[in-house]
């Protein structure tokens, strides 16, 4: 079988690494070198004061080659989405290397030059989207108020109040739109993202789901699991989503403020890099025990998943994955989520028991009570898609394409 050269672009890639897309582009990329007939090299981008502009930094890890491009900061708006110093790197890069397919991830900063760039050299292309960047100014379709957007299909009108500059942003999105159908295909963590994207008119002929990979709990994970739980019986309840309101922390608040026991524990995660997220909050007018846990990797996830039985998915939007909410199933950890976009395709909770978007905290309190007064009736694994099967997935799909 001859070796498929594949070049990886995604904005942060080992050595520098952040945010789940990233996660998933490594592992995804570590799974098709380990099936074997393929040579994986990605290009990503960093900003250092002591380094020229557009310089590229030739890195290794694992086996991956990785062109980091040096891009300076303060960038204006229209070089987040279309930046030629980039694309210039890219294009030098993929002559240089001459890829058989690109291979694009999540590529704002880096801009839409890559998808030009492949189509330029005759290279083809598959991109994959992680949120709602390609159809939102904001990313995350979040208004300014902190309010979920709730537009579908988005219609760029609306979108007056919400942006800076509504003719940029216009001529953004225009841009975006005519670039998607560079790729040959684009893929969608779930059918709420791609159906969303699709009837917002971003190249609805090219989309598919792509379900993204989840790490497995280790073979000693449920041994753990249940050596914490005979050790203290009490239920213990999960929040990794930090304190901001469109994570839903302060309907998690509210709900167990209303609480009339305290046989329970809670732990809440510090997600952030400065342990800024909880420092200063209080939870001794709270009942039951509470703990705030860590930062975790991807490595550490299981500490946490073991001292955990039931997850709060509070999310005030509509995402496209929910990828603690897959962690969670993977490990017989049972939720109480909100009704938001792609983090239900799973399909384990009920439409009926699936909170919506903007509720008050009586329903939230009311599975909390539900799941004390049901205690012990733990939930059982869940198979969740892994990175080997997200891999072999995207194997088939560069197949179809190189063929």
């Amino acid at each position: 079988m001859t070796e498929r050269h594949i070049l990886l672009a995604n904005v942060f890639f080992a050595p520098f690494s952040y945010g789940g897309a990233t996660i998933v582009a490594e592992q995804v990329a570590q799974s098709l070198l380990r099936r074997g007939g393929y040579r994986i090299t990605a290009t990503s981008l960093c900003c250092r004061h002591d380094i020229a502009p557009y310089a590229v930094i030739k890195s290794e890890q694992q086996g991956i080659t990785n062109y980091i491009i040096n891009v300076p900061p303060g960038r204006e708006y229209d070089l987040l989405y279309e930046n030629p110093g980039v694309t210039r790197e890219l294009t030098n890069l993929i002559e240089a290397l001459k890829p058989d397919l690109v291979h694009a991830h999540c590529i704002q900063d880096m801009g839409t030059g890559i998808l030009e760039a492949a189509a330029e050299a005759g290279v083809p292309s598959i991109l994959s989207t992680h949120d709602f960047w390609w159809i939102c100014d904001r990313q995350f379709m979040i208004r300014v108020d902190n309010t979920f957007c709730g537009q579908n299909p988005i219609r760029l009108e609306t979108c007056r109040s919400c942006v800076e500059d509504f003719e940029k942003a216009k001529t953004r999105f225009d841009h975006l739109q005519s670039r998607g159908p560079l790729a040959e295909i684009i893929t969608y963590p779930s059918e709420y993202a791609r159906d969303l994207s699709a009837s917002s008119g971003f190249a609805p002929d090219k989309g598919v789901v792509w379900e993204n990979g989840v790490r497995q709990p280790a073979p000693d994970f449920f041994a753990r699991q249940a050596a914490r739980r005979a050790a203290d019986p009490r239920l213990t309840f999960g929040f990794v989503g930090g304190p901001s309101h469109m994570k839903g922390w302060p309907l998690i608040r509210r709900a167990f403020a209303g609480l009339n026991r305290d046989d329970f524990k809670v732990q809440v995660v510090e997600g952030s890099l400065d342990g800024a997220w909880w420092a200063g909050h209080r939870f001794d007018d709270l009942p039951g025990e509470w703990g705030v846990h860590p930062r975790f990797s991807q490595e550490q996830m299981d500490d946490y998943y073991a001292q955990i039985d039931v997850l709060l998915f509070m999310s005030q939007w509509k995402e496209t994955f929910g990828l603690a909410v897959r962690e969670a199933l993977a490990r017989g950890i049972a939720l109480i989520q909100t009704d938001s976009g792609g983090t239900t395709e799973h399909g384990t909770v009920p439409a009926d028991k699936l909170i919506p978007i903007g509720s008050t905290a009586a329903p939230v309190q009311a599975q909390i009570e539900d799941a004390l007064a049901e205690h012990p009736s733990p939930a059982a694994p869940q198979k969740v898609t892994n990175f080997d099967d997200q891999a072999a997935a995207l194997d088939a799909m560069i197949s179809k394409v190189l063929t």
